[in-house]
């Protein structure tokens, strides 16, 4: 049976689980939020200590606390950084719009637990007075947003599609020489290399990381300092500056005071840009994946023009079928993140005069865009993609079957008879080849320099001399 203490806010007395770090205000929030279960997760809990802890240094150095308060306050917040204490944050996601439940969460459990470390020594740690001085939720929950979402796409987002560029560039090095059908609207179209299929997924990925880089470069801008509206009552001037200047040397990334704190703070358009980034990679890796389980389908009624690392049974009841498995988690990754890019533009609106209201949901979406763009990416890498091989003799058999290498012929007989080619190969199922051949089209020399498969995948006019 779980035990209670009575704690006291300015709403009165609330009963608390007894060994809880948390106090009134977290309760209340517990009891007033049942709604998904879901709370923020390890690094916006990581970032939120960061910035509590550099707060409690930048003022004990102004004089602000006292030596031992801020020395205690900055320990405490240490151990929520390094997750020491996340069984302590129960507060929902879906709460109140400006993330303040969180906020004294945070609060609350840096104060208990500073005030266990500092024993009897002093005055009482107080949630509001000390660990939240020169602060607002207003202020340090955005500011949580943009130093969580930028460790998260440094350390995990970008290193994960970095490994997946590299490893679609060493495929497209790898089949350059195989030759296959070229398709468009899943018809048969003129050859390409499935090392050029391969090469365009790779700069898809490249383009992806660039975009990424530019949209975690606009979290840069830090709203602490603002305070309540972004008029910077009741902290000192200099807090933001010396503060952020300590976030910075703990992450090893820049950040900076905002330029403008009422739009930091009333607005979250970084957030709703780096979003549409993540929603462009999500596009992008969906069509790789999408591609890739189309280019292995079959074994027998199906492309079958590469092979896949087979990673586990694809059935239940049909023996020896397995499934691009791998694929589908990346497009159903890449789907939620479009899903949450909706969410974000939604929240992003809701910057209603001078705060935001849709704080938490934006931090927990963006997150959660993050982390599974970052870990379907890394699986997809190294249980598929590394694992890629090419059927050069599928490649083959389809590509001298395609109609439409006849494009070639356009140069030699003319559109119109080119496609009476085509579509007599298509009908009696013959090769371009033969039909010319057969009909009399053009000497046999003239059409192997003409139907010359290499040449057509490059730039120019295949076949045509000089």
């Amino acid at each position: 049976m779980t035990e209670y203490r009575i704690e006291k806010d300015s709403l009165g007395e609330v009963r608390v689980p007894s060994e809880a770090l948390y106090g009134a205000q977290t309760q209340r929030a517990v009891e007033n939020f049942p709604i998904s279960g879901q709370g923020f997760g390890r690094r916006f809990i990581e970032a939120l200590g960061l910035i509590k802890g550099s707060a409690a240094r930048v003022n004990g150095e102004l004089g602000h606390l006292d030596s031992d308060v801020s020395k205690a306050i900055a320990r405490a917040a240490d151990e929520v950084r390094e997750g020491t204490w996340d069984e302590e944050f129960v507060v929902d996601i879906y709460q109140t719009g400006s993330g303040t439940s969180t906020n004294m969460n945070a609060n609350e459990v840096i104060a208990t637990r500073a005030n266990q470390l500092i024993g009897t020594r002093g005055a009482p740690i107080h949630p509001n007075d000390h660990v939240n001085f020169g602060q607002s939720s207003n202020d340090v929950i955005p500011t949580t947003i943009h130093v969580s979402g930028r460790l998260a796409v440094e350390r995990e987002l970008i290193p994960a599609l970095e490994d997946l560029h590299s490893a679609l560039t060493a495929k497209a090095e790898e089949f350059d020489s195989v030759l296959k059908s070229g398709r468009t609207h899943l018809m048969d179209a003129t050859p390409v290399r499935l090392g050029q299929e391969f090469g365009g997924y790779a700069r898809q990925v490249e383009r992806g990381i660039e975009r990424v880089r530019r949209g975690a470069d606009e979290l840069s801008e830090l709203a602490l300092g603002g305070t309540a509206v972004g008029t910077g009552i009741n902290t000192n001037p200099a807090f933001p500056g010396l503060t952020i200047a300590l976030i910075s040397k703990e992450t090893k990334l820049e950040f900076r005071e905002a330029f403008n704190h009422f739009e930091t703070q009333a607005a979250q358009d970084a957030v709703v840009s780096l979003s549409g980034a993540l929603n462009t990679v999500a596009v992008s890796l969906m069509k790789v994946a999408d591609d890739v389980r189309w280019l292995a389908s079959g074994p027998t009624s199906g492309l079958r023009e590469i092979g896949l690392p087979a990673v586990q049974p694809g059935s239940s009841i049909m023996p020896g079928k397995v499934n691009p498995v791998l694929s589908e988690a990346l497009m159903m990754a890449s789907a939620r993140v479009a899903g949450n890019h909706t969410a974000i533009t939604l929240g992003g609106g809701r910057g209603n005069f001078e705060l935001n209201v849709m704080l938490p949901l934006l931090a927990h979406s963006l997150h959660e865009s993050i982390l599974v763009l970052s870990n379907a990416t890394r699986a997809f890498t190294d249980r598929c993609v590394r694992g890629i091989t090419a059927n050069e003799e599928r490649c083959r058999e389809l590509l001298e079957r395609n109609p439409s290498i006849a494009t070639a012929l356009n140069l030699k007989i003319g559109y119109d008879r080119a496609s009476e080619v085509a579509k007599e190969a298509a009908r009696s199922g013959r090769s371009v080849r033969d039909v010319l051949l057969e009909g009399g089209l053009l000497p046999e020399e003239e059409v192997d320099e003409a139907l010359n498969v290499i040449g057509m995948t490059e730039p120019g006019f295949p076949g045509k001399a000089g």
